[in-house]
């Protein structure tokens, strides 16, 4: 059976794979992952047991680490999801994103370069490095420009964005230059099953539960293309196994949504399964002060792989989030592991000093 490393597996979208990969059978799992703050080692406690899964507590910058786990596991591809994620945290300590986003991927590829070019001349012919990487590399669209394609000139806007784009173009050169066989796929907004509560979705649901102010920044009209994790997961697997070498591919939703209708249609599915006597969750909306560079929209044109590799998304908005809120009502012992201590400093730190504004009902 192949064998995938997977980088950053204990997070929301490389977790989302495993559990895929491994429900499926497709192939045997490597899962090396930092924890970080983000992290929450009871999302895989299902895959303990497991003989095709094996966890490795580490790092993707201590290259010697690297280095013995491709000589111990000899992995047909490597996957690599491990990344600092939020605009929000970038802002407030870019230095993070640069270590991990470009020092941590250049690593990762050096390692992985060195790896490939002592295999057989039929394992080097198989071997693949697959970069995940997000649209907001693109930068910001405005209302009637069309949606990002491959061939959209970079023009990232906050340290994240920046940050990820440069792993992007390591990437990029690493093929063109050494001959290493990259791809490289760049999604929309993910949402689903095992998000860390700092981003949009899960922090509205969770915030909404408790009774908690449901904070949207500027006007709400900033728009998203909402992808569900398990979709995109099925396109990186179709991209692994049937793509040509040196290609991007865009992985969207096709359902283009603002912050306010998110939060809107997330407090009208609670008021149905989590209802409260006399009260509605929209009450809980409330603008705040926006956040600097905030790009108004992303949209993601991806007729490439569908033409190329047949994939289209499953999951319409409604639908997705329906099961993402139905898996956050079922799993709230999860949600209690990661909402630890250090979380609500970085909710007070981020939110705190951001003047409010009650929607009116």
């Amino acid at each position: 059976m192949q064998i995938i490393l997977v980088t950053g597996g204990v997070g929301f979208i490389g977790s989302n794979f495993i559990f895929k990969v491994r429900k499926k059978r497709w192939a045997n799992i490597i899962n090396l992952d930092k924890l970080t703050y983000a992290s929450n080692p009871q999302t895989l406690e299902e895959l303990q047991h497991d003989p095709g899964y094996h966890f490795v507590h580490g790092d993707i910058g201590n290259i010697e680490l690297l280095r013995n786990l491709l000589e111990q596991y000899q992995p047909n591809a490597i996957i690599n999801f491990a990344a600092e994620t939020h605009v929000d945290r970038s802002i407030l300590s870019p230095q993070d994103f640069i270590q991990t986003n470009i020092l941590g991927t250049f690593q990762l590829l050096e390692a992985s370069r060195a790896y490939w070019e002592k295999l057989s001349p039929q394992k080097r012919e198989q071997f693949r490095f697959l970069h995940v990487s997000t649209d907001e590399v693109y930068g910001s669209l405005s209302p009637a420009e069309p949606a990002f394609r491959e061939h959209t000139p970079y023009a990232p806007n906050s340290p994240y964005a920046a940050s990820k784009a440069g792993s992007d173009h390591l990437v990029r050169a690493y093929f063109h230059t050494y001959g290493l066989p990259t791809l490289t796929t760049n999604c929309s907004n993910n949402y689903g099953p095992r998000q860390f509560p700092e981003k949009l979705i899960p922090l509205m649901i969770l915030n909404a539960l408790n009774g908690k102010p449901l904070p949207i920044y500027g006007d709400g009209q900033n728009v998203r293309d909402w992808l569900y994790v398990v979709d995109h997961c099925e396109a990186i697997y179709q991209v692994l196994q049937h793509s040509r070498i040196g290609e991007t591919y865009n992985i969207g939703g096709n359902n283009e949504q603002t912050n306010l209708t998110v939060v809107e249609k997330i407090c009208t599915i609670l008021d149905e399964l989590a209802p409260k006597p006399n009260f509605r969750h929209s009450s809980l909306m409330t603008f705040v002060k926006d956040r600097p560079g905030h790009d108004r929209r992303y949209a993601i044109d991806c007729s490439k792989i569908k033409s190329d590799l047949g994939w289209e998304p499953k999951e319409n908005f409604d639908s997705g989030l329906l099961k993402t809120i139905q898996w956050y009502l079922s799993n709230l012992s999860w949600v209690e592991q990661v909402q630890s201590g250090t979380y609500q400093t970085w909710i007070k730190q981020n939110y705190g000093d951001r003047k409010a504004k009650r929607v009116a009902q």
